[in-house]
């Protein structure tokens, strides 16, 4: 019989059978050393965030190494068990692998916000994200481990014998993670009261914890019926006399208001709208850092200064209520949908158009959406149509606009951000938003043209976007702590004249109204405002208009 050179608790020399070297272990054994791996591998976001100063800071990186070991080893302790142990750990390490590459890679909080975006997420967004650094990463972080995890041979213990182990397992990680506290309670407390986003850095613990808190706490977003927001709404009597009003209401994607040329911006990003008579809004805070939170939001009587997300979710939108007092609603969608916002509505998508011109089989570009403008005449009443654009949508800028708008150059012509410099990102993202910027002419040129309606335009776009500052990169930070660029939006609106003349519209008086702060919550009475709308739910102080018409 050949000796044993090592002996670790849980673990038995492997069986030599042909000649296999691979040992043999219990099942706690496995959850301590994947505690070991994720803490020192799956955390280098936490471990940069929480201290700053590097080992300067040895007293609290005393204190969350033992935190982390210990909590992980409890997390694990609870979900790998028996025959399934493998398998679910093989799963997380290929998750947290992928989850990792873009925590480090962007500067990625993962909340439950931020994973609420990755699972609505369609194949064109996630086939973007798909480089061959991420294979790289997932090979070594998640490929290796995973084989070797396979390899293993676990130990069975009795039924009763193995519980009374995994409750003294679990019972020592407890003790573990209170040492660590006791270590440094101090300068701990102070990272939790400072930082407490921190702990969304905490991998794979943030994206269990969260996956958790979509299944168990949200149950407003399931197919339940929605509940009716605005039940006493009508529309006054005067809008079945004048002529039927259209507005078009685009949502645009992932613009930030400091790169958008109409409000000051260094260089002219705008300069069609530059030219038209439209009214530019200056100072816009959005109600979220990503399109999951922000357009529910939006479109809800409730806004940020009540945010609730499951009164939100479970209750009816903007669109629900112009359709019940009869506006005719349309949602045209070049994006991954509308988020609930327009359920049970007219919905139509363009993202997979057949336009050779616009699209190359898996995106369009935004032109697309302006089928069928002009409308024609009217038939019927007063038509509202969403228009939901591809915009800013990132990583890949550069695949957002077409060749003709490539105008600041060089540009970042990879969806690997960190690998470009900052110019070049900033350069690919200016040139989508000229693009948008001609995509907006040429809609208010066209409703110009309908002779059959007044017609009006409102763009907003839903959320900002960090293009490196600070390390940062993409959106979706949890909003307590999200930079400007993530929360800073532009909107602007066109009134045909014959919109202004009928409604006494004073767009000078707007102008100068638009240049005080406004907020993603005054789209809700705003709109109802345009449709001559009438209910309890619409506040005068938030329709930006209420001032400005006779």
């Amino acid at each position: 019989m050949s000796s044993v050179p090592w002996r670790l608790p849980g673990v038995i020399p492997a069986v030599r059978q042909s000649g296999s070297r691979w040992p043999r272990m219990t099942v706690e054994m496995l959850v301590l050393l994947a505690s070991v791996f994720f803490a020192l591998t799956a955390n280098l976001s936490f471990w940069s965030a929480a201290l700053p100063r590097g080992m300067g800071q040895w007293r609290l990186a005393l204190a969350l190494l033992p935190l982390l070991l210990g909590a992980h080893g409890l997390l694990l302790g609870l979900l790998l068990h028996g025959r399934w142990a493998k398998p679910a750990l093989v799963m997380l390490l290929s998750v947290t692998a992928g989850t990792t590459y873009y925590m480090q890679s962007y500067g990625v909080y993962l909340d439950a916000d931020m994973l609420r975006n990755v699972l609505h997420t369609d194949w064109a967004e996630s086939r973007e994200l798909l480089t061959w650094r991420l294979g790289q990463h997932m090979l070594l972080l998640a490929g290796l481990p995973s084989l070797l995890v396979w390899r293993l041979q676990l130990l069975r213990r009795p039924l009763l014998q193995g519980a009374m182990v995994r409750a003294g397992f679990l019972l020592v990680m407890w003790v573990l993670m209170m040492v660590g506290a006791a270590v440094a309670f101090k300068d701990l407390s102070a990272l939790m009261r400072n930082q407490r986003e921190v702990r969304y850095l905490v991998t794979p613990a943030n994206y269990l914890y969260g996956l958790a808190h979509l299944a168990f706490a949200n149950p407003a977003a399931s197919d339940a019926p929605l509940l009716p927001v605005a039940e006493d709404a009508r529309q006054l009597p005067s809008a079945a006399t004048r002529k039927p009003r259209l507005l078009v209401l685009v949502v645009g994607e992932t613009v930030r208001a400091q790169n958008w040329g109409l409000n000051g911006y260094a260089r002219q990003t705008t300069p069609q709208l530059q030219r038209l008579d439209a009214v530019n809004f200056r100072s816009v805070q959005a109600c979220g850092s990503s399109t999951e939170v922000s357009l529910p939001c939006m479109f809800s009587p409730f806004g940020r200064s009540l945010y609730d997300e499951g009164k939100i979710r479970s209750h009816e939108s903007l669109l629900h209520v112009l359709d019940r007092v009869g506006v005719d609603v349309l949602w045209r969608d070049n994006q991954s949908g509308c988020k609930g916002v327009c359920r049970g509505l007219p919905f139509e998508s363009v993202a997979d158009a057949g336009d050779p011109a616009l699209c190359d089989g898996l995106r369009c570009l935004d032109e697309v959406l302006l089928k069928d403008l002009p409308a024609g005449q009217a038939q019927g009443g007063d038509r509202i149509l969403v228009l939901h654009m591809l915009g800013n949508h990132g990583p890949s800028y550069f695949q957002r606009y077409p060749a003709r708008f490539r105008q600041f150059v060089p540009t970042c012509d990879t969806a690997e951000l960190g690998d470009c410099k900052r110019e070049e990102v900033t350069n690919a993202y200016d040139n989508a938003i000229l693009y948008t910027d001609h995509v907006l002419a040429t809609a208010i040129e066209r409703l110009h043209r309908i002779d059959g309606y007044d017609t009006a335009l409102l763009y907003v776009s839903d959320h900002g976007e960090s293009l490196g500052e600070n390390g940062l990169y993409l959106h979706g930070m949890p909003y307590p702590i999200a930079p400007k660029e993530q929360l800073r939006v532009p909107m602007l609106m066109w009134f045909s004249p014959g919109f202004a003349a009928d409604t006494g519209l004073d767009l000078k008086c707007l102008r100068t109204r638009a240049g005080r702060p406004a907020s993603h919550d005054d789209l809700f009475s705003t709109v109802l405002g345009v449709f001559d709308v009438h209910t309890t739910a619409r506040m005068p102080t938030r329709d930006l208009l209420a001032g400005c018409r006779g």
